[in-house]
């Protein structure tokens, strides 16, 4: 998985690059490390942002945070992350058990006891 890094108004320290290669390691075990995931960390009005675009060849997520502290928001935004995947996995889940149901009809002289031809 390609990790890219902005910073803007911010200073980049190895441990800001490492929380947030750690956490984009995280994301990866979710998606199989396909894809590519950008970073965009700044500071506006004393709160520090981060935002991430998360892009791959079926899925492209985006998720915004912001707090008091870099490393709070860069925790919130992979929560956020996480709970898109999450959601998105398990729609596919029940979309894959939906289309594998059947209708079974026991007795099909049953059935037609209570279809009513005028109606139709």
């Amino acid at each position: 998985m390609k990790v890219t890094i902005s910073f803007i108004h911010l200073e980049h320290t190895p441990s800001l690059d490492e929380r947030i290669q750690d956490k984009s390691k995280k994301l990866e075990k979710f998606l199989g490390g396909k894809g590519h995931v950008k970073w965009h960390c700044y500071v506006k009005e004393n709160q520090h942002y981060a935002e991430v675009d998360l892009i791959g060849p079926h899925y492209e997520y985006h998720a915004t945070a912001s707090t008091d502290s870099l490393y709070k928001t860069i925790d919130q935004v992979v929560g956020k992350l996480e709970k898109q995947i999450s959601k998105r996995k398990e729609k596919w889940k029940n979309k894959m058990h939906r289309k594998n149901s059947e209708i079974e009809i026991v007795d099909p002289e049953q059935a037609w006891l209570d279809y009513d031809e005028d109606a139709a």
